[in-house]
């Protein structure tokens, strides 16, 4: 079968899967687990307050990370993240200083999630932060310890780093830094387009994490700054579908209130704005959320068997689709082509296609045998035939089928 840049079936094999069927859904995909879903620099601790926490929560996330000087501060926090159902990253001055006492005053608290060493280490950062993992972890180990790693780059970047390379620096930071779990940051959408290596990052992150044999974290913007423009929803579900096609189990925002800017950063548009108000981005990271929950039975706790494109042209470092899974009989894009994923999940597989444009529509054509079923947006069950033929996909949308 010749597949060039999509996959095709005879008209005669077409003829036979039969005519369109009555849009109903049948049943709801059930839960698999909540998906963590993490404001990173969150509430400010002079903004701690049982309101400012609700917001938060009623916005999508499940966990909050914020910088805190001081360990009362944290437990004010950490007070009221309980009342409203919020977990909690820490950090503050006596976890450096006095790790074993710090982590005995809070290890036993319901709303504990974790405790923060620092953002996006050298190389030469891994031996100390490593030995504070393990006095953390010897205190604790109900609780994870939890750090950002830089996403890749050119050759001098690897250079400052103390790498080889990338894959270098991941599992050279998995041996040295024993954290329950591996993280990234990665902004790829500029005012400039889609960044060229973002899903190199994502492949390697993602084979680095699976090597380890650990679960992976990944991010997307929701704070304009520098190159980076105010997200829209097309943004955010590239981001957020690409990272959960690769098996991301934990998903992030940078950030979710808004830094007092600088000279280099210039930060000036995040969900909750430099006064404390919400923006318009505060309501599309709410709806993304709600979508990601509604979809938490396909992703939590899946397991990837592979990540494919298509398109004219794959991204860098990426491998083509040039098969597909038995039950599908066609499966073609139109576009600049789209992230094609084969997840496992509770004894059933799902096919998650992302398109990977966040400007333009993808027309996406897709048939498929009877025990195809299609997941809605809302967790509804259809058959696959319901949406038979050439369909729309969103800019950035993903379409996800199970069988």
């Amino acid at each position: 079968m010749n597949f060039k840049n999509k996959c095709l079936l005879s008209l005669a094999a077409l003829a036979t899967l039969g005519g369109g069927v009555q849009l109903r859904a049948q049943e709801k995909l059930e839960p698999t687990g909540e998906m963590p879903i993490l404001a990173w620099h969150g509430i400010p601790a002079e903004e701690t307050t049982v309101e400012r926490f609700r917001e938060l929560k009623e916005a999508g996330f499940t966990h909050n990370f914020s910088f805190y000087g001081t360990a009362e501060q944290v437990a004010k926090a950490l007070d009221v993240a309980r009342k409203v159902g919020i977990k909690q990253i820490i950090t503050c001055a006596e976890l450096r200083s006095e790790p074993e006492k710090t982590v005995a005053r809070f290890k036993n608290h319901p709303a504990l999630a974790g405790y923060f060493l620092r953002d996006e280490p050298l190389c030469s950062d891994f031996a100390a932060l490593g030995e504070w993992a393990k006095r953390i972890r010897a205190a604790d180990d109900d609780h994870f310890c939890y750090l950002n790693l830089f996403p890749t780059g050119p050759q001098e970047h690897f250079d400052a780093l103390g790498a080889k390379d990338y894959r270098d620096y991941v599992s050279r930071f998995d041996k040295e830094v024993p954290l329950q779990f591996l993280s990234f940051d990665h902004y790829p959408v500029t005012y400039d387009g889609l960044k060229a290596e973002w899903y190199e990052n994502l492949e390697e992150f993602a084979d680095e994490a699976r090597k380890a044999g650990k679960d992976f974290w990944a991010f997307a913007l929701a704070t304009a700054h520098g190159p980076y423009p105010v997200p829209t929803m097309a943004m955010l579900r590239l981001q957020m579908y690409s990272n959960l096609a690769y098996g991301a189990q934990g998903l992030q925002y940078f950030t979710y209130w808004t830094p007092a800017g600088d000279s280099h950063w210039d930060f000036q548009f995040g969900p909750i704005g430099l006064d404390g108000k919400r923006t318009e981005a505060y309501d599309r990271v709410k709806a993304m959320n709600e979508e990601l929950r509604n979809l938490s039975g396909v992703f939590v706790g899946a397991k990837v068997n592979w990540v494919r494109h298509t398109g004219p042209r794959i991204p860098r470092k990426t491998v083509r689709l040039t098969a597909l899974p038995e039950p599908v009989k066609v499966l073609e894009t139109e576009g600049t082509g789209a992230v094609v994923s084969q997840l496992e999940n509770g004894g059933r597989t799902f096919l998650v296609i992302v398109n990977r444009d966040y400007l333009e529509s993808m027309k996406l054509t897709f048939y498929a045998g009877p025990s195809v079923k299609r997941i809605l947006k809302d967790g509804s069950i259809v058959p696959s035939d319901a949406y038979k033929g050439v369909m729309e996909v969103d800019p950035g949308d993903a379409v996800i089928y199970m069988w």
